[in-house]
């Protein structure tokens, strides 16, 4: 008796614990050289290989835009759609651990037929009551159920992820947005400018007409340059009107609610520092599309294991009661009660063709986020030169820019006084003026353009999820009517 006591319960010890079928899961590890230093930081004084902060924007010590991207991390549309999700799949991953739990059922009835009773079977159609209980609990013997949780916890972290890359976005999209508000308004600065200076040698052309010393036709010559000149402030306008009316949606707010901040902007921001971008190693722990598809592999991995569960029996240990009368009164008779209990087996066998299906199925779907996470990897990796190489371009546009800038004034203001010294003629003088305003403008595109590549380098750095404020989903009460 004591050797068959001690086998039941090694046996029982055995069933409980069980053991978990298919791949256990290892993290992949990315190519040695990704973690090194990026090759772009390597080739310009304006970047450093400090780390990243969590916070970049703040680099810019601008409290109007630290203040639009705190309200876009929090009152942002898409982000509210990525924290339910999370909700939504944080759901998930309880019922598959409910699956740890036994499951009950109670159940009462009160109807008018025949059926069996305790006390046997009614000799005429009559109104009786039926009252049940009944328990199940699911031996995790093959770890179907472990592998399930597995999977639904792998995918909750991986839906945690993707809010993450919302944010990332959401704080590059609100920075960018504000840059080519500023950026605009410094177009449009260039533009009046330019314009103020045309209209100031066209009135000096009509004056030189009327005095006999220049023609209509060189009037009119300039007349097109002035309205030329003129011609280039619409179309600024309506690019930044339309970049407000963009930041307005990014923070949660209507066209008809513009951050004033952001309206009164004239000037691009601008790094008082080197721009720091750390080094591979740091990138591919801090993005979060990485962290993501790694997550989405873990939890392919886990439902190969479900599926391979399927190849083995299903034990549960179940039990019930019930109890039939012809009253209610009668259920809690002890002699109109049947009880069972005992083992329960369920099993495919011996055909499992359909559970082969399935893990190949799920085999194939772990290949393709294998896959995902590897291309994850080198897209990181390639976004972030890609946003070096295009931000080192517009540095040495930008320095060449401010060179020719600054020559075009020095000859505009040489031309201007020796046109009126009578020294130099007009057509010269046209061309001195229309180099210099083509290099001011050029300048103050090149200044939004610098702007917006680094925010695109932030971006590409996958930073700004770290440490964000908490997003408080819509209430359904605006969308449902209360009791």
């Amino acid at each position: 008796m004591k050797s068959r006591a001690a086998l039941l319960a090694g046996v029982s010890a055995f069933l409980l614990a069980g053991c978990a079928v298919g791949p256990s899961y290892v993290t992949p590890k990315p190519p040695p050289a990704g973690a090194e230093g990026f090759v772009g930081a390597k080739t310009s004084a304006a970047l450093s290989e400090a780390p990243l902060p969590d916070h970049w924007w703040r680099l810019y010590q601008d409290p109007a835009l630290d203040d639009l991207v705190r309200r876009a991390l929090t009152e942002n549309n898409d982000l509210k759609t990525a924290e339910a999700n999370l909700i939504y799949a944080q759901g998930l991953l309880r019922e598959a651990r409910d699956g740890r739990f036994p499951t009950t059922n109670l159940s009462a009835q009160e109807a008018y037929g025949r059926t069996d009773l305790p006390a046997g079977l009614l000799s005429r159609p009559r109104t009786y009551s039926l009252a049940g209980f009944n328990a199940a609990y699911q031996l995790d013997i093959f770890g179907q159920i472990t592998r399930a949780i597995q999977a639904a916890r792998a995918t909750a972290q991986a839906q945690a992820a993707a809010r993450d890359v919302v944010r990332v976005t959401v704080a590059a999209q609100t920075a960018g947005a504000y840059a080519n508000i500023c950026g605009y308004g410094e177009q449009l600065a260039a533009a009046r400018d330019s314009l103020a200076i045309v209209q100031k040698t066209y009135d000096l052309t009509v004056a030189e007409r009327d005095a006999g010393a220049l023609s209509d036709f060189d009037v009119s010559r300039e007349k097109v340059l002035l309205e030329q000149a003129r011609a280039q402030i619409p179309p600024l306008e309506g690019a930044r009107r339309a970049n407000l009316f963009v930041l307005a949606a990014l923070v949660g707010e209507t066209p008809a609610h513009i951050p004033a901040a952001a309206a009164a902007c004239q000037t691009p921001p601008q790094l008082a520092q080197p721009l720091p971008v750390g080094d591979g190693a740091a990138l591919l722990r801090r993005r979060p599309d990485l962290r993501e598809a790694e997550r989405n592999l873990a939890s392919a991995t886990a439902k190969i294991g479900v599926a391979t569960a399927q190849l083995y029996p299903t034990v549960s240990l179940g039990g019930g009661i019930s109890s039939g009368a012809l009253n209610p009164a009668g259920l809690g008779n002890i002699n109109n009660a049947t009880y069972s209990f005992g083992p329960l087996v369920s099993w495919t066998f011996p055909n499992v063709l359909t559970a082969r299906d399935h893990i190949r199925e799920a085999g194939a779907q772990a290949q393709a986020a294998l896959a995902t996470f590897d291309g994850t990897v080198l897209t990181a990796l390639s976004d972030t030169e890609q946003a070096l190489a295009t931000y080192g371009a517009e540095l040495d546009h930008h320095v060449a820019l401010a060179a020719a800038r600054k020559a075009a004034n020095e000859a505009l203001a040489s031309a201007q006084t020796q046109f009126q010294d009578g020294s130099f003629s007009f057509l010269d003088l046209l061309t001195a003026q229309s180099t210099a305003v083509s290099a001011n403008q050029a300048v103050a595109q090149s200044d939004q353009t610098l702007a917006a590549d680094q925010i695109a380098i932030f971006q590409a750095l996958g930073g700004g999820w770290e440490d964000a404020p908490k997003v408080q989903v819509p209430s359904l009460k605006r969308s449902t009517r209360g009791e």
